[in-house]
């Protein structure tokens, strides 16, 4: 189906609920959220409407539940990066992390780029939104300039332009994401290389 990567597809294929959420989110992703009935994911499925809502009565809670099953990386990315040190390493990890969670979610965060109202709608826009926030904070030196809390928060954003934009340049997708990581990777380095060059600047001052 092209929903998740082959490890995990393989993974899911032998569960119901799973795969109701596998066909449910391709036919969101091709036709629309609006235009995808309950009756035409079961007929995909090749099972009755009464099976299909033993597991789920509506599409908000397929959908609802894809984001909370797809996105339970982020969260966990975001749990680790508290327990880390501030340094560099820590940053580029998680930004690297957060760029595999990305493609191991893809059709997901393509479902919510094209389908932004209903993703309002369904308040799954807010969680999301608090997430980035949550991994933003990781990121970026409370006492950070200004400029360079952008740069940190543009290398996240980088990620994410990365899956939609640059599906549209020539190239092996594969070298395309990496050139992507490496670009977010760079804006994060050189944000904390200034916070740290300021901090030991203000240190020999005083």
């Amino acid at each position: 189906m092209g929903v998740t990567m082959d490890g995990t597809k393989q993974q899911r294929r032998g569960n119901t609920r799973q795969r109701i959420q596998d066909v449910a989110l391709e036919l969101f992703v091709e036709q629309g959220y609006e235009k995808t009935s309950l009756r035409e994911i079961a007929e995909h499925l090749g099972v009755t409407k009464a099976a299909l809502y033993y597991h789920f009565k509506t599409k908000e809670e397929i959908i609802v539940s894809l984001f909370e099953d797809l996105t339970r990386p982020v969260e966990e990315l975001i749990e680790w990066g508290k327990q880390q040190p501030d340094t560099l390493e820590t940053k580029q990890e998680i930004v690297r992390r957060y760029s595999q969670s990305l493609v191991d979610a893809g059709p997901l965060f393509r479902f919510m780029q094209e389908n932004q109202a209903t993703v309002r709608e369904l308040r799954i826009g807010d969680t999301f939104k608090d997430r980035m926030g949550r991994l933003r904070d990781i990121i970026i030196d409370s006492d950070a300039e200004l400029v360079d809390q952008v740069r940190c928060i543009s290398a996240l954003f980088t990620l994410h332009a990365g899956m939609f934009v640059m599906q549209d340049l020539e190239g092996d997708p594969e070298k395309k994401r990496e050139a992507v990581l490496e670009v977010a990777m760079d804006l994060v380095t050189q944000a904390h290389e200034r916070a740290r060059g300021a901090e030991g600047i203000a240190a020999s001052k005083s």
